[in-house]
């Protein structure tokens, strides 16, 4: 596979120290001899002093692998002591983190596109950015594909994130000046992003509430998130409810902020966890395998341009099937207005 180098930018995942070397198909080996300051060291704290620019995990992992060999022999273990004089070779094998960045032609649901913005219908299951566990396969791998300019880019354009079971409208730039106005104009909540949800219960209170509740790691749980009343951070959202009955409500979200999982998080503080979402406490009904989120409407001013945008997507098969058999209803938007105001 040909790889392709591209600026990742200030936020997002980003590799550790030398983990943007690709090298080639079959690696690279380096022949090293440990000197007599380091007799006694251990074998991974002798590596990063000797094999620079390159993290210590990472170099931990290779030795695990068994692509490091001591006195002529394969040695697995990273805490393996170390005498001056020994002969020592590290194969320096591309990481699964060096290849993530690469081109993979894929089907991009396209909503908008011209020399600057495009607008795609993520579905539910495509992970957008590459990480731990999805080091390829992302919608960024694909849009690395879609145009050549996207690895000129920080993140290949992606200005915002889905989580990966949520399904709908995403915006991505495709030059640098629609990025940065793009990235402006979020933080400044000039971009309307309304969203549908399915939670569970019978809803409770006004038919419109704003939530206004901070989001942070939860200190119980740190593979989930939490709304916290003290620390965190700020997160608004306004929800309007458009359809319910016993068992369910259909839900208009807006997001005045970004937050990670904030609408799953904001729905379930208020007893209403996604149907579908096991991390915030939702059940499995009416064939939802996923949390019933999905992202359906984009209100903008072009990023160059400055012309007016209005996008909207109905959701796909798996949520309009839950609405059916748990009988709920929804009106779709006339063209180009939200759900919210």
């Amino acid at each position: 596979m040909e790889t392709q180098s591209i600026s990742t930018g200030t936020s997002g995942p980003e590799p550790e120290a030398g983990e943007e070397w690709l090298g080639d198909a079959e690696g690279e080996v380096r022949s090293l001899l440990v000197p007599a300051e380091m007799h006694g060291w251990r074998l991974d704290r002798a590596l990063v002093a000797l094999v620079q620019g390159f993290s210590r995990s990472w170099l931990q992992q290779l030795v695990a692998d068994g692509a490091v060999t001591l006195r002529g022999r394969a040695c697995t273990k990273s805490a393996t002591k170390v005498s001056a004089g020994d002969a020592c070779a590290v194969e320096l094998r591309p990481t699964p983190q060096a290849m993530a960045f690469v081109p993979e032609p894929m089907a991009l649901a396209v909503v908008h596109e011209d020399e600057h913005l495009l607008v795609i219908d993520k579905p539910a299951g495509l992970v957008v950015h590459p990480a731990a566990g999805h080091w390829s396969g992302t919608m960024l791998n694909g849009l690395l594909a879609h145009h050549a300019a996207a690895a000129q880019l920080p993140r290949a354009g992606i200005v915002h994130r889905l989580d990966k079971d949520t399904s709908g409208l995403m915006l991505v730039a495709k030059s640098r000046a629609a990025m940065d106005a793009l990235v402006r104009a979020i933080a400044a909540r000039e971009v309307n992003r309304q969203y549908l949800a399915l939670g569970q219960g019978a809803w409770r209170g006004e038919a419109q509430r704003e939530v206004d509740l901070a989001i942070g790691r939860d200190p119980q749980n740190r593979l989930r998130m939490a709304g916290l009343r003290t620390g965190g951070k700020p997160a608004q959202s306004t929800l309007r409810l458009l359809d319910g009955n016993d068992q369910a409500c259909l839900v208009a979200c807006k997001l005045h902020t970004g937050r990670t999982h904030q609408i799953r998080v904001h729905m379930a503080s208020l007893g209403h966890p996604l149907v579908g979402d096991a991390v915030y406490g939702g059940r499995r009904l009416w064939g939802m395998q996923r949390q019933a989120l999905h992202a359906a409407h984009l209100r903008l001013l072009h990023p160059v341009g400055g012309q007016p945008l209005s996008f909207w997507r109905e959701p796909p098969a798996d949520f309009s099937e839950a609405l059916k058999t748990g009988g709920l209803h929804y009106n779709p938007p006339n063209p180009g207005d939200g759900l919210i105001g």
